[in-house]
């Protein structure tokens, strides 16, 4: 009988504790959370406010640094890691997409995208830029400044400026929250054909079913621990899902 090849995984959280403040006062914002999001995969995270689901990924991007427990990118343990050496891994393996793009207003979609590449003191590969530049669909604006793009577009400059240094992990805060609903399914689209065609990794927080039904998989949290999973999900039984435990309003 074959066996299976194990799932690799991208990033891990292994039973993570995250408490801000001591004393009476403290909150523990995230209590013993275990979670692991395969390699290729579109992942959503949701949870109500105060559920940890921001601190979570933080915690996973190497942003914000865990109480107890222990966070992996890549193979690389990011637990106990200088500052020095927590910004060198955020440069090589994570990708980030905002909810306000935070493109440099003074920079065209070209420089945006090259950034961190600069900031790495690296160049990109040919291959690799052409790929990406083609999948967002951006080659004739790169000569433009954000005030000249839509809002679909300086995301995709977002996007693609994330995706240029090949992460092992692209995180997403509420990737389509200045968009509008058109724009946001043009994103989102994006986001997962990068897990289905470019074996990118991309792990998106958002307070909307609708676009955690474009992921692979979606992680519920519920006052800083795991509540749930949904594997291939549709915005409906996301809806029906939290419904049902009682979480329908998942993003107030």
């Amino acid at each position: 009988m074959s066996v299976l090849a194990p799932v690799t995984t991208a990033a891990a959280a292994t039973d993570l504790v995250k408490v801000y403040g001591s004393g009476p006062t403290a909150v523990r914002a995230l209590d013993g959370v275990w979670a692991e999001f395969a390699t290729g995969e579109f992942h959503a995270i949701m949870g109500p406010s105060g559920s940890g689901k921001s601190t979570l990924m933080h915690c996973l991007a190497g942003l914000d640094t865990a109480t107890s427990g222990s966070v992996r990118i890549g193979g690389h343990e990011l637990t106990g890691l200088s500052d020095k050496a927590l910004t060198r891994l955020r440069r090589t393996s994570v990708g980030f997409v905002f909810q306000s793009f935070n493109l440099l207003p003074t920079l065209t979609a070209e420089q945006n995208i090259r950034l961190p590449l600069e900031l790495a003191g690296t160049t990109p590969d040919p291959g690799w830029w052409d790929t990406v530049i083609t999948a967002t669909g951006l080659a004739s604006r790169l000569g433009h400044r954000p005030a000249e793009l839509s809002g679909g577009q300086q995301q995709r400059v977002a996007c693609a400026r994330a995706l240029i240094t090949r992460p092992h992990v692209v995180f997403a805060d509420e990737p389509t929250g200045n968009l509008d609903s058109r724009a946001g399914a043009e994103v989102l689209s994006f986001l997962r054909s990068c897990a289905r065609e470019l074996d990118q990794t991309v792990i998106m927080v958002t307070h909307d079913a609708v676009a955690a039904g474009y992921a692979d998989r979606v992680l519920f949290l519920a006052d800083g621990q795991v509540s749930g999973e949904l594997p291939d999900p549709t915005s409906e039984a996301v809806l029906d899902y939290l419904r049902e435990s009682g979480g329908a309003r998942a993003g107030e």
